[in-house]
């Protein structure tokens, strides 16, 4: 069974080969596929910054997926009650079975973990696009009924900047069967074009043409998006898990597009980077003072949490939890009930606006929303090859294990084809590689030295827990302090390296065996110790042969290499396989929510660069010299 990732990047291209065998395979073929229900919105007549594509970009799609089989309701301008309307009639439809796709062009804005799309009376103030945009939880929340065939598809055409906070953005993972793509990374700004967004513009490109197989689509769309933006906009995508979603197409060969998907083979011309993210018209700070002054006599608590939500650490913030409270309280005390003698008491105050309820929970994939204790991680599994060629910099540095040069067969033929071909890898010279994965307490000394930027690890782990949360770019800068701290060449581990490293001169699935074994991997039914909210302490779980902890599972580390769809062409040296412009970045090792089928030597994926994601952390290598 094909192992599908849960939150990675499958690129726009995986996205559009999710849906299911267009009309026209099914004509060619004789099969029956799956029905397939399709919402389009375009809002571009915001009264504050109205946009010139959206609803040209919506008309196009859906006219698009009409002639793709797709069943579409298509919208354009719709406000707040009009676009929830929408999404709950899609829903009804969609309830009755098969594949589900929600597109959206216009405004959005990425606070904290949320996206909010905006309906186009969700401007005016800096409050409205908090309280009256459209939670994308809640809308995956919505399509996740259970039916026939399902499968989730959402395409954003937005932007994901924070106009409140830049660096309040923080993605979450979309329930099972879902798959996510954004025009662009999180926090940043989607481009617009001549007559469509640019991202808009490659989608139908791609979609216009039959026969194209997913690396064609991943090529085209990625490739065409970051030329026309000279590599300012990456098209990211979220993954669900088992979304398992490759083997289907929307135009396969044979199939029947109109020449208006073929007319779009000449690039839009980009017109500006900005066109579809909220910009405040004053500074952040005044920003923030705009947006206090409109709630700051507000009897409503669900201001204040807008507020806080905006601004978790403003500087109204500790005002705002009083208000709240008091609100709340006010809500909630008894009415005082007069004496029966007094007439004129009916004539009651009225009370405070009561505090709305809570969004209902959003399906998680990988955790739960409440932490359940677990038992004290065990002491790493003393044994000579872990206490072998240890090396250590410096008393902040992490330990590292020398290893020497070898030859092994990397990849697998028997799962996922990114894993194939096995190819014979002779990695020629030693290099030294992390014992453990760097701990939280590593990443914290080169933070207070100034060296890296101090990141949010998420939820009350120890020093001792593997850092996360952690991008390509972050894994970059840390080496880059510890070269510069030690004198010595740290990097990454390059991919072949990693799984050399990884194997630790084995040849089976597993480096202890074929079968998954409990106690040997920080995973999901992998044994204790495990915890549903993070990762366990570093050294919980046995070394491989050759004494490194954790290779499999805890969390995802990056490697240096660009991501390649399969290993065709790949190096046999071991060097790290790169290219100019790398839109992707490999990941390996599976993490700890993942289950067994993702602790195998061979699993790979992969993820964007400058994304931080909870799951994502990082091991070491420096050369030996």
């Amino acid at each position: 069974m094909w192992r599908r990732l849960l939150l990675r990047n499958l690129w726009l291209a995986v996205l559009l080969g999710a849906a299911a065998f267009g009309s026209g395979a099914a004509e060619q073929n004789g099969a029956s596929h799956p029905r397939r229900v399709a919402l389009v919105i375009g809002n571009a007549s915001y009264e504050d910054q109205p946009l010139a594509n959206a609803t040209r970009d919506a008309a196009a799609t859906g006219k698009m997926l009409s002639r793709l089989g797709f069943e579409v309701m298509t919208y354009s301008n719709l406000d707040h009650a009009r676009m929830n309307e929408a999404v709950q009639e899609f829903d009804k439809r969609l309830a009755a079975g098969g594949v589900g796709l929600l597109y959206f062009a216009g405004h959005a804005v990425q606070v904290g973990k949320s996206t909010l799309l905006l309906p186009i009376d969700a401007q005016g103030s800096p409050v409205a696009p908090i309280t009256q945009g459209i939670d994308l939880n809640s809308i995956l929340a919505g399509m996740q009924s259970a039916r026939r065939d399902r499968l989730n598809l959402v395409v954003l055409d937005t932007c994901l900047n924070n106009p409140y906070d830049p660096a309040n953005v923080s993605m979450v993972q979309p329930p099972s069967r879902t798959i996510v793509a954004y025009a662009t990374a999180p926090g940043t700004y989607a481009a617009d074009g001549a007559r469509h967004g640019t991202y808009t513009a490659a989608l139908l490109r791609a979609l216009g043409q039959p026969g194209r197989n997913v690396e064609d689509l991943l090529d085209d769309v990625a490739r065409s998006v970051s030329l026309a933006t000279e590599g300012q906009q990456v098209p990211w995508v979220a993954t669900g898990p088992a979304a398992a979603a490759d083997r289907f197409q929307f135009a396969p060969s044979g199939g029947r597009t109109s020449s208006g998907g073929r007319r779009m083979m000449t690039p839009d011309t980009v017109v500006a980077y900005q066109s579809r993210g909220i910009l405040p018209k004053d500074s952040n700070e005044q920003y923030e003072l705009t947006f206090w002054e409109s709630i700051k006599d507000s009897t409503y608590p669900s201001d204040y949490e807008a507020y806080l939500k905006a601004y978790p650490n403003g500087r109204f913030a500790t005002l705002a939890h009083a208000r709240i409270d008091r609100l709340r309280a006010a809500a909630s005390a008894p009415k005082a009930q007069p004496p029966a003698q007094v007439d004129h008491a009916r004539a009651v105050t009225p009370p405070a606006a009561p505090v709305p309820p809570a969004p209902a929970p959003v399906e998680k994939a990988m955790a739960a929303s409440t932490p359940t204790p677990s038992p004290a991680p065990a002491p790493a599994i003393k044994t000579t090859a872990s206490a072998a060629n240890e090396i250590k910099d410096c008393a902040a540095c992490p330990a590292l294990v020398s290893l020497p040069g070898g030859t092994f067969e990397m990849g697998s033929n028997s799962d996922d084809p990114a894993e194939r071909p096995v190819h014979r890898v002779s990695i020629g010279r030693p290099f030294a590689i992390g014992k453990y994965e760097v701990t939280i307490e590593q990443w914290n000394a080169c933070a207070d030295a100034s060296g890296c930027p101090h990141i949010d690890m998420e939820g009350d782990a120890s020093k001792s827990t593997p850092a996360r949360n952690l991008s390509w770019d972050d894994a970059q800068v840390y080496v880059k302090w510890l070269t510069k701290t030690t004198g010595k060449t740290y990097r990454l581990p390059s991919e072949a390296e990693w799984e050399y490293a990884a194997r630790g001169g084995t040849t089976t699935t597993y480096w202890w065996g074929n079968e998954m074994r409990k106690g040997y991997a920080d995973c999901k039914d992998c044994g204790e110790p495990w915890r549903k909210d993070s990762p366990v302490n570093v050294g919980s779980f046995r070394p491989n042969p050759f004494g490194l902890f954790d290779m499999n599972g805890s969390v995802w580390e990056w490697v240096g290499d660009c991501w390649h769809s399969s290993y065709k062409s790949a190096p046999t040296d071991g060097r790290v396989w790169d290219e100019a412009g790398c839109p992707m970045r490999v990941i390996r090792g599976g993490s700890w929510p993942d289950g067994a089928a993702y602790m195998q030597s061979s699993t790979r994926f992969k993820y964007s660069p400058s994304v931080r994601q909870s799951q994502n952390g990082m091991r070491v290598a420096r050369d030996m010299k």
